[in-house]
């Protein structure tokens, strides 16, 4: 690996929630901050910057990444989703109507996080149970709940999902 002199930049282009975006970066530029600075997404929060907390986890190809643990240069031809890729206020998400419904957040902070991590789960998980439920989210952190709502948002976003999947009696899936 060679060394990057200080100050140097890079074209990077990104996909985040279907659509390309280049910019130029330094190399060290972290995708969380990429995505809220550059881009200007600011639902991936940024809580502890060391991967532990889980707030900034985003989607990279489907799967759940700390983006404060990525450099936006990895990122190039890879497919990020963040929570505003999810789903909008008047055509919410599974993950986002379970956590309206069953009260699943309360300062909102850590939400984003929680979001991203269970629509992965639940891709891969269908019916999960609540055992698997608390388990899929034990790596996100919560100051504010016991946890309870949001473990039974989990097992309600799946069944939204699976309600959703389901086709209409004479027709085509809703």
């Amino acid at each position: 690996m060679t060394d990057i002199d200080q100050g140097t930049t890079v074209d990077v282009t990104v996909t985040v929630n279907g659509i390309a975006h280049t910019r130029t970066v330094e190399p060290r530029r972290l995708l969380s901050d990429f995505i809220r600075h550059d881009l200007r997404l600011t639902g991936t929060h940024v809580g502890c910057e060391h991967g532990v907390c889980g707030a900034c986890t985003v989607l990279v190809d489907g799967k759940p990444m700390r983006s404060c643990l990525m450099f936006a240069v990895s990122a190039e031809d890879m497919e990020i989703t963040t929570v505003e890729g999810l789903g909008t206020q008047d055509a919410m998400g599974p993950v986002q109507q379970a956590f309206v419904e069953c009260h699943g957040l309360q300062c909102g902070f850590c939400t984003p996080g929680f979001v991203t991590t269970i629509t992965a789960f639940i891709e891969e998980n269908p019916d999960p149970t609540s055992e698997e439920a608390r388990e899929a989210i034990s790596g996100n952190l919560c100051r504010c709940t016991g946890y309870q709502n949001i473990c039974k948002a989990v097992l309600r976003a799946a069944e939204i999902n699976r309600e959703r999947a389901t086709p209409t009696e004479g027709g085509d899936p809703a």
